[in-house]
């Protein structure tokens, strides 16, 4: 079958199917995590980055190629979460910015030059490009995507193939050139992603609608009994009561499901509140359902859910009038010069920021990236014109640092990696000084912290001079593994240990995923008297699926 143009039609399904199978198959995408901790992301951060590409291009009122081209970099810059995230927004940033220019159709030498530009405007993203990334993946199929370009009278599916198999063989070589992934037996997950991606585009073009894809049998059973990231960021711009289309934001349980509800019926349920309603999160299983969803008829909502089982701890709140009690607010508000907006997980976490006088906490984390429309979003609601953020996680600066082009406020990123160089970060803040002089004194703050973390192994294997199982404890340190024990608190005091110099004066302890108060407790009494010239102090963070965040200072 020979295929010389595409047209906005198939432009549209194209990302429609693109995002569609990244979805289908993140979870493998996931279980790539170079570390065997739970909370490997890159396969949702990169699907929720598409779907929100796919939907400005639904929303797109026509197949005009520059309207599609917009909506897809529009989608995707508000969407992007997590580093791949953020990169796959800017290959489709770079990509549509050569393609917008066609009029009615796009070539293979359209696509080929839309590929470069995207490798180019990905590659100035990223303050320090890495090889063996999903960089190195884009640069090599575009490459190729050139070479078959040149030729005369190119067929895009033969294209697509070309770009593919070159795509399959730069990810083949990730492991070399990133050792880390090779002792860790994986290759990169944001290169699997982006093919992925590809390969929808490819399968739309053919007619192909099947979504699973077949892989490695190893990597399959890496990804089995990893816990689901189910996480989604749900929002609506509560500044801005034309962006609220659906106000009833509605929240419930589905407990005692009825004995003949099957998988299937769940999914029949959650489709017919995508037809009511956005922003839709239906996660559980034959005990109970967890469901949100953002519409107009929320009393559907919960009939629809009656077919299923019994309604447990309804929610439903009128976004429109938070919108007025906010606008309200703000305008008797006088003007601030500053405000800060923290990312964390866990209550206990988000009451430590607010007790600082953080304005504004988005939950996330290592395992729920924030993407850099939520980022945004958080600032415009401060009354300020400059806006501090705390990442506080190496895979949320780039989405950060990308919510500067789409926010009303002046926002400057504080590099921070982890909670607690967030938190010295914010102690460090004087309202009475310049941003210049508050961003170097934060940024002074933040390289005097050590962190550790005690988390648990989700896979059987050999990394940084560990033999690891299923379930083993094991304590991270900056960039690697550390520690590894039988229980969190042995491995909490190796980590103290490694860690500690003549210069740490206070150890600070956030205990959280299945961590009783009593045993950190004992931990912060045997750590005082083993460090009696050190100040110990414990907190409750409720953090997920870390036992213990660990600073020194």
């Amino acid at each position: 079958m020979a295929l010389k143009t595409i047209n906005g039609a198939a432009l549209r399904k194209m990302i429609l199917n693109g995002a569609k199978l990244l979805d289908n198959n993140k979870q493998h995408v996931d279980s790539l995590n170079v570390f065997p901790v739970p909370d490997g992301d890159t396969g949702t951060n990169m699907s929720l980055t598409l779907i929100s590409a796919a939907k400005e291009v639904t929303a797109c009122p026509n197949n005009n190629i520059d309207a599609l081209c917009e909506a897809i970099a529009k989608g995707a810059l508000r969407g992007a979460r997590g580093n791949s995230g953020v990169i796959t927004s800017q290959i489709l940033k770079g990509m549509t910015m050569v393609l917008s220019e066609c009029e009615n159709e796009i070539t293979v030498k359209d696509l080929a030059a839309a590929m470069d530009k995207g490798v180019e405007v990905a590659y100035k993203a990223v303050t320090k490009p890495q090889e063996g990334t999903i960089l190195t993946v884009i640069r090599m199929m575009s490459e190729q995507a050139a070479k078959y370009a040149k030729r005369s009278g190119g067929n895009i599916l033969d294209f697509f193939t070309s770009v593919l198999k070159a795509g399959e063989e730069a990810l083949k070589l990730t492991p070399e050139l990133l050792p880390v992934l090779k002792n860790a037996g994986v290759v990169d997950a944001g290169g699997r992603g982006l093919l992925i991606v590809f390969q929808g585009f490819y399968n739309s073009l053919t007619g192909n609608e099947e979504v699973n894809l077949d892989f490695d049998d190893s990597i399959k059973k890496a990804a089995e009994g990893r816990p689901a990231n189910n996480y989604e960021q749900f929002h609506a711009d509560l500044t801005t009561l034309e962006s609220i289309e659906f106000a009833y934001c509605t929240e419930f349980f589905v407990i005692n499901l009825k004995p003949d509800i099957k998988e299937s019926d769940v999914d029949t349920f959650r489709s017919r509140l995508m037809k009511i309603g956005d922003c839709v999160l239906v996660i559980g299983d034959a005990s109970m359902v967890k469901v949100h969803v953002h519409t107009n008829s929320p009393g559907k909502a919960l009939t629809y859910a009656l077919e299923l089982g019994e309604l447990d701890r309804v929610k439903i709140e009128n976004m429109l009038e938070q919108n007025r009690v906010l606008l309200s607010h703000q305008a008797e508000t006088e003007l601030k010069p500053f405000g800060m907006v923290s990312v964390c997980s866990g209550e206990g976490m988000a009451s430590i920021f607010k007790d600082l006088m953080v304005d504004e906490i988005i939950e996330g984390g290592q395992t729920m990236n924030p993407s850099a429309d939520d980022i945004a979003n958080a600032c415009d609601k401060i009354n300020a014109a400059d806006i501090f953020v705390f990442p506080n996680n190496k895979n949320i600066i780039l989405a950060a640092e990308q919510a500067k082009e789409i926010s009303k406020r002046n926002i400057h990123v504080v590099p921070t990696v982890n909670v607690p160089q967030g938190l010295s970060a914010v102690l460090a803040f004087n309202p009475q000084d310049t941003i210049d002089a508050n961003l170097d004194n934060m940024k002074e703050a933040i390289s005097a912290v050590k962190v550790g973390s005690v988390t648990f192994a989700v896979r059987k294997t050999s990394i940084d001079g560990f033999d690891l199982e299923e379930g083993d404890i094991i304590g991270l340190g900056d960039k690697n593994i550390i520690a590894k024990g039988n229980d969190p608190e042995t491995v909490a005091e190796t980590i103290v240990e490694k860690l500690m110099n003549d210069d740490v004066s206070t150890i600070t302890l956030y205990y959280g995923y299945k961590t009783e108060e009593s045993a950190a407790n004992e931990l912060m009494e045997r750590l005082a008297e083993k460090y009696p010239d050190c100040d110990v102090d414990a907190h409750n963070g409720g953090q997920a699926l870390y036992y213990y965040i660990i600073a020194l200072e």
